[in-house]
């Protein structure tokens, strides 16, 4: 793009409430504001373009998720010099995890702009990391990688990443639990069935067994969590020793 077409594109651009919308979130003025229509256009909208092709976010995503985690696999390998391969793989995703992406895309109320034909109240939590995922797949194509970058680090980086805190965080419990099984050479189950009892809502039981032993019980409203409670309550059972096979390795 020339100069004066930039730069009347731009002027022009002014004059749209979006425009004024845009700055405000990202703190940068958008050129090219077809981008963050897209961005703010849900898929029950049914919108398409000349072409047929289909208008809304969901494309944007995609791309700034990668790009997301470039920019922070990138500050990781600046900031973690003494952290291996593994460590730092680790370490990005519990940064681009959904339920953190949820947190900064709620943080900056994208949802809020959001045109849809389904109640908001439909909504999964999702949406909100989907959000600024597309936003930031917007930025990429419009402003370019640093500008983009300079987005992030304001506005997720700075205000909610601690890497200290992030290296004692625990992803899965039960990941780490079948780590620990394995280098002890331990036999364990995890025994999971429907418990519904008098509600209406399905609850499941999850029982974590050790040679045959119930060592923990919990209960959820799906599998995957009562077996994630099972696996957290088992952890804080056997910690000291978990942690002295975790600093042998």
């Amino acid at each position: 793009m020339g100069l004066k077409r930039f730069l009347r594109k731009n002027a022009s651009n002014k004059q749209d409430p979006l425009f004024q919308l845009v700055k405000s979130i990202t703190g940068f003025s958008p050129v090219d504001l077809s981008l963050y229509r897209r961005v703010f256009t849900h898929t029950s909208m049914e919108k398409t373009n000349a072409k047929g092709q289909k208008i809304n976010y969901e494309r944007l995503e995609f791309l700034g998720d990668a790009v997301l985690n470039t920019i922070v696999a990138a500050h990781l390998f600046e900031s973690l010099p003494q952290n291996n391969e593994g460590s730092l793989t680790l370490m990005r995703s519990k940064i681009v995890r959904r339920d953190f992406l949820n947190k900064v895309g709620k943080q900056l109320s994208l949802i809020d702009q959001l045109s849809s034909n389904v109640p908001i109240k439909n909504y999964s939590q999702n949406v909100h990391g989907n959000l600024f995922e597309a936003l930031v797949g917007a930025l990429y194509i419009d402003l370019g990688f640093e500008r983009c970058s300079q987005f992030v680090f304001d506005k997720m980086i700075h205000p909610f990443v601690d890497l200290e805190k992030l290296e004692f965080m625990v992803l899965s419990y039960k990941s780490l639990l079948v780590d620990w099984f394995q280098k002890k050479r331990m036999k364990y189950a995890f025994d999971v069935a429907l418990d519904n009892g008098a509600e209406h809502t399905n609850h499941y039981k999850a029982k974590l067994l050790i040679d045959g032993k119930v060592v923990a019980k919990a209960r959820a409203k799906n599998k995957k969590r009562a077996v994630e409670k099972v696996a957290k309550r088992t952890y804080f059972k056997f910690q000291d020793n978990i942690k002295s096979i975790q600093d042998k390795h």
